[in-house]
């Protein structure tokens, strides 16, 4: 008998969402993550996009615990001499909130073309309101 591959014909997608109100960054991201690779599904395949589409909601209300609030950095370079931009995860949080999620999740993803695309079906939002109800998300508690 050998090992199941999943082909990418038979694989159904479902939607669900995550509510980062409260909860810890890394504890959503890495849960987001492991929904849009598909490892909570039993036909998981490594090499075949087999995971969910994922819409995290309130992702301003993510907390950090101990003093990671004013410790973490984000940086991103201009690609000029001295161009090196750094932010904290305070300021990151109250100017661009859905940015400091969608980084932490693209982290926990693989970094090929597998996971660029993985990462396509991630949709975050700052607030508590999204604009996918016609896909009929189901909640995922975790």
């Amino acid at each position: 008998m050998g090992t199941y591959m999943a082909k990418p014909a038979e694989i159904e997608k479902k939607w669900y969402v995550l509510d980062a109100a409260g909860k810890p960054l890394g504890r959503v991201a890495s849960e987001a993550a492991r929904l849009l690779r598909g490892k909570h599904k039993p036909i998981f395949t490594p090499h075949i996009d087999t995971g969910d589409f994922v819409i995290i909601i309130n992702a301003e209300k993510a907390i950090l615990t101990g003093n990671k609030l004013l410790q973490k950095k984000y940086y991103h370079y201009s690609g000029y001499p001295g161009g090196l931009k750094t932010i904290t995860y305070k300021d990151m949080m109250q100017y661009r909130p859905v940015q400091a999620m969608e980084e932490a999740v693209k982290g926990m993803l693989p970094h090929n073309r597998l996971g660029r695309d993985q990462f396509g079906k991630l949709k975050v939002y700052a607030g508590p309101e999204h604009r996918h109800a016609a896909q009929k998300p189901e909640t995922w508690e975790f």
